[in-house]
């Protein structure tokens, strides 16, 4: 395992930068978001360390990239920036999403409320689903695991005409796997920037995915014709575990933040590294590192006091990060149920995966009122 460990004036210039302008703008922070921010360099600290690589199949190994500071970030021309118009994230489902209606649209919902909470300021509606046959997308069966596959960039050209007027952006997430192009074998998720659109899959989330029993594998796709969809027809879907829903989230973050122009990062343990594999992906914190936190921060404008914490439930703050993990946490169980008797039934949702995180939120709420 190799640990990439910056000096403390390093991570001190990428988090305020030398730029005069940019120092002024980061001393009139709030006291306690700078006193949480300058984590970033106390050698001691507990809430943000290092990168790890415990492989050479990891990004930062096979994906060479020039870091991104703040000054960078702030100084990029091509970056976007939601405006008073602009100021709403989008949800796209394709496909059924749960094994049943009723989970699919809280599992939905759940996801919604996180983005909420996570992008704190801006609001986030969901579209209704769609079937794939909608997107007009090409797919495939993947030879090597044998489950069906869609057809990354011809759903973000779908997003990208569909987007709605007040759009800062629009996701798609589904329950089938990805690929990019003929050569790759698959894709987490891709998203283009300048159009402000990303497409998602959580298919290999589910605990089963890559075991020889999966139940989403096609023995030999008899597709008729480029227009004959119908092999998505009741296509497997797994279970709604805790672990699912962290991983979901962790993803459909990590995309959005690139929308914003957060670049990977390569400075400490952060939501925002790049990720060529699913341990690597279950390595990275669900946190942004301070200097990440200050990029989304310095592009929506919100209260970091506010975006982890809700005082009483009210106005803007009911979706802050602790908020979200502790609404309809008690007693739930570790999958949603398979069958739900009715329409009405409000599933609660699996958290326990979250309960880390949720204490890494209050350290930081501490050093922040300290």
């Amino acid at each position: 395992m190799q640990t990439l460990r910056h000096s403390e004036q390093t991570l001190k210039t990428a988090l305020i930068s030398k730029n005069p302008v940019l120092v002024s703008q980061y001393e009139k922070l709030d006291v306690g978001e700078q006193r949480l921010m300058n984590e970033a360099f106390q050698p001691a600290t507990e809430l943000f360390g290092p990168i790890t690589l415990h492989s050479q199949s990891d990004w930062i190994t096979t994906h060479p990239e020039a870091p991104q500071d703040f000054e960078q970030f702030f100084s990029d021309p091509y970056r976007k920036t939601p405006s008073p118009e602009k100021r709403s994230i989008y949800i796209q489902p394709i496909g059924s999403l749960g094994n049943t209606r009723i989970i699919s649209e809280e599992y939905v919902k759940w996801l919604k409320g996180y983005c909420e909470a996570f992008f704190y300021g801006l609001t986030v509606k969901l579209l209704e689903p769609i079937p794939v046959s909608a997107t007009r997308c090409s797919f495939r069966v993947n030879d090597n695991t044998q489950n069906l596959q869609i057809h990354a960039g011809h759903i973000l050209n779908f997003l990208k005409r569909k987007k709605p007027e007040d759009a800062f952006c629009v996701v798609g997430i589904t329950m089938i796997d990805l690929y990019p192009r003929d050569s790759w074998n698959f894709v987490f998720g891709q998203a283009s920037l300048t159009d402000g659109v990303g497409i998602f899959s959580f298919a290999r989330y589910g605990s089963d995915f890559y075991s020889s029993y999966y139940g989403g594998k096609v023995k030999k796709l008899q597709k008729k014709s480029s227009s004959d969809y119908s092999v998505f027809d009741n296509y497997y879907i797994p279970e709604i575990t805790s672990v699912l829903l962290l991983r979901s989230c962790k993803t459909l973050t990590h995309e959005i933040g690139h929308i914003f122009g957060l670049r990977h990062c390569q400075w400490l343990a952060c939501l925002m590294q790049g990720s060529n594999h699913l341990e690597e992906a279950d390595r990275r914190p669900l946190n942004l590192c301070p200097i990440c936190l200050r990029k989304l921060q310095c592009a929506i404008g919100f209260n970091i006091v506010e975006r982890y914490k809700v005082n009483g439930g009210q106005g803007r703050g009911h979706w802050a990060l602790v908020r979200w993990i502790d609404d309809d946490s008690a007693d739930t169980p570790g999958v949603t149920p398979k069958n739900s008797r009715a329409d009405n039934v409000n599933l609660p949702k699996p958290v326990e995966a979250f309960k880390e995180w949720k204490e890494w939120i209050i350290k930081c709420l501490a050093v922040l009122q300290k």
